[in-house]
């Protein structure tokens, strides 16, 4: 088993160093506060655009991990030299370098995301999404780096809290029997990606020589409006039939006026405006990972928040 640095401990770098422990490997996993160990997992206060002790620290690992993600209000001043630092790191140690990333590069498309889409995002966090994998790729064609990257659409599962969409604003009130608020149209097909799958896909790409140089996106099962997944949780946790609104986009506009994420929210807004369904047959069709059957999703992302609810 190998050395794996994760860079960033959200939803995604903990499934992600959880998982990379869980097969043997050792792990490291940096941010800027530090943990306490855990099995396996060695928690290192740094931050990460410190390109000397980001090297330091991942001189011997196989990969690379970036998870992490400035907070969303910052991200166009934030990204460059977060990825620029983890760049380095890759090229100075040799290590694989796994970029996780998103579907903001894209934009708004018409029919299902696939990666040959062409990065066309007009939006600033798009657009910053979209220049962080074009400087990769530049690095991998030039031969400093060996590195891919695996694209999300939105996280839902365990671990899955404020920042998802099915997840806080939606399932603690649902398991009380109340109304749930959706952002956009609730009967709009949305892809959802199971976070456990996010996590699987990264470890696997790391140790994967023929996907390294490109994007690929996550296992994801077909997509689901925000009503249908309700109804899915709702029917799993025996609650009955949950009540879904949409955010007015006025009430939106107002809260964005005392929150810097709802503030932000409105340059996504298309993707719950619309069909937002992303294709991730070629990944399917060239490695092991599969995506999670919805129904086996469902009773797990409830039964941790039923757990996680027990302890407060």
């Amino acid at each position: 088993m190998s050395l794996h640095v994760v860079v960033g401990f959200g939803p995604a770098g903990a499934a992600t160093a959880r998982l990379l422990a869980e097969q043997g490997h050792s792990v490291r996993v940096v941010t800027r506060a530090g943990r306490s160990p855990e099995p396996g997992i060695e928690h290192l206060a740094l931050d990460a655009t410190d390109l000397q002790q980001l090297t330091a620290i991942a001189q011997g690992a196989a990969a690379i991990h970036h998870c992490a993600a400035p907070p969303y209000h910052r991200w166009v001043r934030e990204w460059p030299p977060l990825v620029a630092s983890v760049c380095a790191a890759a090229e100075d140690t040799g290590a694989v370098l796994v970029m996780l990333g998103n579907l903001y590069g894209y934009g708004p498309v018409d029919g299902p995301m696939t990666e040959e889409l062409p990065l066309a995002a007009t939006g600033p966090k798009g657009r910053v999404r979209a220049a962080a994998w074009e400087q990769v790729r530049k690095l991998y064609e030039q031969g400093r780096i060996r590195a891919v990257e695996v694209r999300a659409s939105d996280f839902f599962g365990p671990g899955v809290t404020d920042g998802g969409h099915l997840a806080g604003r939606v399932v603690p009130a649902l398991l009380r029997g109340k109304p749930v608020s959706a952002l956009g149209a609730p009967d709009a097909p949305h892809s959802w990606t199971y976070l456990p799958d996010v996590a699987a896909a990264m470890a696997e790409v790391a140790a994967e020589e023929r996907a390294w140089g490109r994007p690929w996106h996550a296992p994801t099962e077909p997509a689901l409006s925000v009503r249908e997944m309700v109804d899915r949780l709702a029917a799993e946790a025996g609650t009955g039939p949950a009540v879904v609104r949409r955010i007015p986009p006025a009430a939106l506009g107002l809260a964005g006026l005392f929150s810097p994420l709802l503030r932000e929210l409105k340059e996504i807004r298309y993707q719950f405006d619309r069909p937002f369904v992303v294709d991730s047959s070629a990944y399917e069709a060239a490695f092991a990972v599969r995506a999670t059957p919805v129904d086996e999703q469902v009773k797990a992302t409830l039964d941790w928040w039923r757990a996680r609810q027990s302890t407060r």
